[in-house]
């Protein structure tokens, strides 16, 4: 991370101007290697990541049966799905909070979910997908094209794979 010498703002080495207030970073003295390494580690599409698609449920399912399900599966999380367009995302921690006091009895898993999720697509970089991660407190964000539904980053795999490329 590289501070633009006019506002302070933190910059990725690499870019050429200031994400805040434009200014040239070319002339900064920043070792290439710095740059190299940067670029490589957070300039990858989220491709690099091998997404696969991730496990959904449709929209009006009971909330029984995703919680269910997630127990059964060992999943983290479930994406609500309408067709191939997703509606929300539901996790263990939605389950236990919105959970808390009710009871689950004819409740739909749409009542779990957070709805319209932040999403990715699938030509970001690992940057983007780690800033919104940080900024939102998210450990899964859906990758969705054209709407469709093409998979999921979750923190635990793009934290792996960024260890690998470390290491």
């Amino acid at each position: 991370m590289i501070r633009c010498p006019s506002c302070g703002h933190g910059n990725y080495p690499g870019e050429d101007s200031c994400e805040e207030c434009g200014a040239d970073l070319r002339t900064l003295d920043v070792p290439q290697d710095a740059v190299d390494f940067h670029g490589r580690l957070l300039g990858e599409h989220l491709d690099a990541l091998g997404i696969e698609i991730p496990p959904t449920v449709v929209a009006g399912t009971s909330a029984r049966a995703a919680i269910a399900r997630m127990k059964d599966d060992g999943l983290e999380c479930l994406l609500v799905v309408d067709g191939d367009r997703v509606r929300g995302i539901v996790t263990y921690q939605d389950a236990i909070v919105k959970l808390s006091l009710r009871s689950i009895e004819g409740m739909v898993v749409d009542a779990l979910m957070t709805p319209d999720p932040v999403v990715l697509r699938h030509d970001d970089t690992t940057a983007v997908a780690l800033h919104k991660m940080a900024v939102g407190g998210f450990r899964h964000i859906p990758i969705v094209e054209d709407g469709r539904l093409v998979g999921l980053v979750q923190a635990r795999n793009l934290f792996g794979h960024l260890l690998e490329v470390i290491g």
